[in-house]
């Protein structure tokens, strides 16, 4: 047979799999497969499903219900003060990812260069490359994951179509400055680049910190491309249910590559993100503040055992330097080596890097009941001897 796309072929199977996989197997607390282990809100559950039960159940319009484009358009306004046409500035998508493709897939040439902040995502990588653009590594170093502004400057240039800004940041829990923002956004002008960007914990900031669309800076709105999630807003993971916001110019191609991607979204699944997008500020407000709570039980446990913790400013992860614990071999040898040996499962933040070499972190999860935080502070404890 004629070989497969190279791309995909060379594909390994994403740590997050692995690394559960291995928790199951050894019978492991798995802290490293970012999904909170309680659902979220019962009324917005009980809209989709009784939204199923009365139907429709065909094919919704495919950007998306109008109740929840204007539910999206709505919660930009009442959040950032963004300004969206619900009709030909936000399209629906099946889940983050789906959205991310959309874009790389319907912005992107061959040739074309792409920036990327890392540690990031597993899947920006491979997306990029599938569409036949180059990526462009712009490595943020622990412990203080402030931007490189030099090397950020320098990897702009004449071949560069987009930068991609993952903010708040996975995996490095980063919430970028305004001046951080400013910086990107003078050079996404001064070379007509296009920003991309993966904002799916927006409302999962903590210790008092705002989120800061780009978008809303000076100059940016009309080539700034927004990505949020419902399943980080409402703790529904498994719904896969995304959006993008954008200018209409971007959009109308975007909304084109989305027609031949997924097509479209579960409507009583639509139905219940709209409801759940008016939701008061109580909502919100008790949602990072909850998570803010299980962030410092987490890291308060981490501590105790030895563990030099680095700072969580949003997402679901905190990462821990396990040098202090007498540990010498990679991340990923001591990943497999907690979960076989102690009983709990993180996931080695080398994997996030492409271009820089940071082998001495472990990424946890926090966004589970805090009996499993405690149970996991205890393995790990007990088997460090702390």
């Amino acid at each position: 047979m004629k070989p497969a796309n190279n791309t995909m072929a060379g594909l390994g199977t994403t740590v997050f799999e692995v690394m559960s996989r291995l928790a199951m197997e050894y019978g492991s607390i798995n802290l490293g497969q970012g999904f909170p282990d309680q659902d979220g809100p019962e009324d917005v559950r009980r809209i989709a499903a009784d939204a199923l039960l009365e139907g429709p159940n065909q094919y919704p319009p495919m950007t998306g219900l109008p109740e929840l484009r204007q539910a999206i358009q709505a919660h930009a306004r009442r959040f950032y003060s963004l300004d969206y046409d619900w009709r030909s500035e936000i399209v629906v998508t099946s889940g983050a990812t789906e959205a991310l493709a959309d874009c790389f897939f319907g912005l992107l040439n061959p040739g074309d260069e792409v920036i990327l902040l890392e540690p990031l995502y597993d899947s920006y990588p491979p997306i990029v490359e599938r569409s036949g653009a180059v990526p462009r590594y712009v490595s943020l170093q622990p412990p203080e994951w402030s931007l490189p502004l030099a090397e950020l400057e320098a990897a702009f240039g004449p071949k560069t179509k987009m930068i991609l800004l993952n903010n708040p940041m996975n995996p490095a829990s980063k919430v970028f400055r305004r001046e951080e923002l400013e910086t990107i956004a003078r050079l996404c002008i001064e070379h007509d680049v296009i920003c991309l960007c993966d904002e799916v914990y927006e409302h999962l900031l903590f210790d008092g910190l705002q989120h800061i669309p780009i978008a809303g800076l000076p100059g940016m709105r009309e080539r700034t491309l927004r990505i949020a999630s419902a399943g980080k807003i409402f703790s529904l993971t498994g719904w896969k249910v995304g959006w993008i916001e954008g200018p209409a110019e971007l959009m109308g191609v975007i909304a084109k590559t989305h027609q031949f991607i997924t097509f479209t979204t579960p409507p009583n699944l639509q139905k219940a993100v709209a409801y759940g997008l008016a939701k008061d500020d109580s909502y919100f407000e008790g949602l990072a503040g909850g998570m803010q709570a299980k962030r410092d039980r987490l890291v308060a446990g981490l501590e105790k055992v030895g563990f030099d913790v680095l700072p969580s400013e949003g997402t679901y992860f905190v990462s821990a330097d396990f040098r202090p614990l007498g540990f010498n071999g990679t991340d990923v040898e001591f990943c497999r080596h907690i979960t076989v040996e102690a009983g709990v499962t993180a996931v080695p933040v080398s994997v996030f890097f492409r271009s820089a070499k940071v082998e001495d972190l472990a990424r946890f999860c926090f966004s589970k009941q805090d009996a499993i935080l405690d149970d996991a502070s205890k393995k790990l404890s007990d088997h460090f001897g702390a």
